[in-house]
């Protein structure tokens, strides 16, 4: 009991830097929810349920969309399917007799930066260090949603259009320094602009919407890129 209580607070030690920088990002990301039609409740319960920012912006660029559903599952699934191969991940550094319930909450809870930390553990890993992370790091991603929603309701026009590009600008502090760091991220980089600029202009893709055209162009894109590229064993 005494190791769940430390490990539990060691969690929240390590989740709350983690927390200030989710409400930053989320704010920005409420401002967008704000244009699809959420009001601050919605945003919430979305950011609790989906604590993914690329995820939560494919799933508001659906709405926006007024696509329908299956879209929205199918955009949804893709844009997060990493969380896949991190819950496999993870699952190996529990203690063996760690019950299915502790690995489904603690799974719950994962994200790019929850998954950081917790891999990085030493020794077995004790799901009450995720418990104590996610309790101070899924509140300040949703809060910060429901608080940009907020802002953008009371913010002028001007403002609220200045505040949606930061979203953007989040995604490319992002791609830049992978791209510097490899040069094969870098020309999928390219190619992907280019290919996203071409499906634009061609009149065979307009029935589809973005969100649509977004999520095959990252499908082919990225399963070309592996199969060309694949990553050698010896390479983190």
């Amino acid at each position: 009991m005494n190791q769940n209580r430390t490990a539990f607070r060691e969690g929240i030690r390590d989740g709350i830097p983690i927390a200030a920088g989710y409400f930053a990002v989320a704010f920005s990301l409420g401002i967008v929810a704000k244009k699809a039609g959420l009001n601050p409740f919605q945003g919430f319960l979305s950011s609790f349920l989906n604590h993914a920012s690329a995820g939560e912006y494919a799933e508001f660029t659906v709405i926006l969309a007024d696509a329908p559903y299956m879209e929205m599952v199918f955009v949804i699934l893709i844009t997060n399917m990493r969380y896949l191969l991190m819950s496999c991940a993870l699952s190996q550094k529990f203690h063996p007799d760690t019950s299915g319930l502790h690995r489904f909450a603690a799974g719950f809870g994962i994200t790019d930066e929850i998954f950081g930390i917790s891999i990085a553990r030493p020794g077995a890993l004790n799901p009450y260090y995720n418990y104590g992370a996610m309790t101070v790091a899924l509140p300040g991603w949703s809060a910060g949603t429901a608080i940009g929603i907020v802002a953008g309701n009371v913010l002028p026009a001007s403002a609220v259009s200045a505040l949606s590009v930061a979203l953007y600008g989040m995604f490319v502090a992002i791609i830049v320094p992978a791209s510097k760091k490899n040069k094969i991220v870098a020309g999928v980089v390219i190619v992907s602009f280019l290919a996203s600029y071409a499906v634009s202009k061609t009149s065979f893709f307009a029935h589809m919407s973005d969100s649509m055209k977004i999520s095959l162009l990252t499908v082919l894109i990225a399963g070309a890129a592996a199969a060309l590229f694949p990553v050698k064993e010896d390479e983190p």
